[in-house]
């Protein structure tokens, strides 16, 4: 049983910055592509940024280039997003997700990803 949980979030100024995990267990975790995805209240779910299996190979929102950074640690199981500048539009619940599939390259539509985490909320306040 795949398992996805995602920590880090939290209330911070506008300004600030966050550093999101996602730890990941119940499969070798190194052969499989992750993605952040978020959604705010009252809207659609949007794609953050994904990463490819070994790492190598990142994708981001077009919006969140040079703010956001995605990281993977094969050897802890382990994604990360690290958010800077936060603005108040980035308020959301930031979902992981991966594949069922392995070594498959990243992508940023979210009906590729077949487990998700149960999220974690940022808020950022003005």
């Amino acid at each position: 049983q795949v398992q996805l949980v995602e920590s880090g979030g939290g209330l911070v100024q506008a300004g600030g910055s966050l550093r999101l995990s996602c730890g990941a267990s119940g499969r070798t975790f190194r052969d499989y592509a992750m993605a952040w995805f978020r959604q705010a209240p009252g809207k659609e779910r949007e794609f953050v940024a994904a990463i490819s299996w070994d790492g190598i190979r990142t994708i981001y929102a077009d919006s969140l280039k040079g703010r956001f950074t995605i990281s993977k640690d094969n050897a802890k199981n382990t994604m990360i997003l690290h958010m800077n500048v936060l603005k108040p539009e980035d308020t959301a619940v930031y979902y992981c997700a991966t594949p069922v599939t392995p070594w498959i390259e990243p992508t940023i539509y979210d009906n590729r990803y077949e487990y998700w985490g149960q999220g974690t909320q940022v808020t950022v306040s003005s």
